[in-house]
């Protein structure tokens, strides 16, 4: 039987649900979602088999103005991952006009001569009868192969937008293996999972600042998985409210991590987290390097 594939760019500016529209359609959590900008930081891929088409769907980082090394480096994946694939969703919410962001991407799509496919997501936010002004808005800013409404959350319209983004798919081997679901490695997911909650539990700047790398990841004969963990801070200042009062920030952080790695992993997970403090990180290529946000 001939097999097909596509590549498609998951683009927008941060937290209209790039990352929840991505975990949709793997089917488990792949990609960390807050409320907050900027939690992704890497592109991430996820895998969707249908029938002889596997689809490869690129979540990418949102697209902002950088104020940082590590920001530079995120703006550079989010442009790149937009101009070679096969399509590009670019994921908005139900607000009638375009924004600064979109308006750039757009401009950067518009000479690439990838299609654009515009998802209005968040459509269980609003009333339906809205959408037709989002539409109207984006329809005079840009020349799109088709505009869908969806909702990444609740999975509204997810069937359709797969039929619409099959059309683009060339024949060709499979990319990934039939039951992967991500390129994410399981320790990067963790620590992933890590930082979320860093982001979910604090307030400001100071989860921004942070990093998180595994030190260890075991896996014992009985399947109990052995995680150690350093969180990384950029001010010793930020290391203490990050630890909080007699350890109960970090011991909040760490159970909630440990539930959602528990759950990911199928298994017990016992998990020890250490904070350290290197100043200025971001703004350091051999530690945006090091703390694994490389141009590879």
């Amino acid at each position: 039987m001939t097999s097909k594939n596509v590549m498609i760019t998951i683009a927008g500016r941060p937290n209209v649900g790039k990352s929840t529209l991505a975990n949709t359609l793997a089917g488990e959590k792949i990609a960390i979602v807050t409320n907050k900008p900027q939690t992704t930081r890497n592109r991430i891929f996820a895998v969707v088999n249908r029938e002889d088409t596997q689809m490869v769907f690129i979540d990418t980082p949102g697209f902002h103005k950088a104020r940082n090394k590590l920001g530079d480096y995120m703006v550079k994946v989010v442009n790149e991952s937009v101009t070679d694939v096969d399509v590009v969703c670019l994921v908005i919410e139900p607000v009638a006009s375009v924004g600064t962001q979109e308006s750039l991407l757009l401009e950067r799509m518009k000479n690439t001569g990838i299609p654009v496919v515009l998802l209005i997501n968040k459509i269980d936010s609003v009333n339906k009868a809205e959408l037709l002004a989002v539409m109207d808005a984006y329809r005079q800013a840009y020349e799109f192969a088709a505009i869908l409404p969806i909702s990444a959350r609740t999975g509204e319209n997810i069937e359709n937008m797969l039929e619409v983004l099959a059309g683009y798919a060339q024949e060709g081997p499979q990319l990934f293996p039939e039951d992967m679901v991500t390129d994410q490695p399981e320790k990067q997911i963790c620590a992933e999972i890590i930082r979320e909650k860093l982001l979910l539990c604090l307030q400001r700047e100071i989860p921004h600042g942070t990093a998180v790398v595994i030190d260890r990841f075991t896996e014992r004969e009985d399947e109990i998985i052995d995680l150690e963990a350093t969180i990384f801070c950029e001010k010793a200042s930020h290391k203490g409210m990050i630890i909080g009062k007699q350890g109960a920030m970090l011991k909040k952080i760490g159970q909630l991590a440990r539930t959602d790695i528990e759950k990911f992993m199928g298994t017990k997970v016992y998990l020890q987290t250490w904070v350290k403090v290197k100043e200025n990180w971001r703004d350091s290529d051999s530690l945006i390097r090091n703390f694994g946000f490389s141009e590879e």
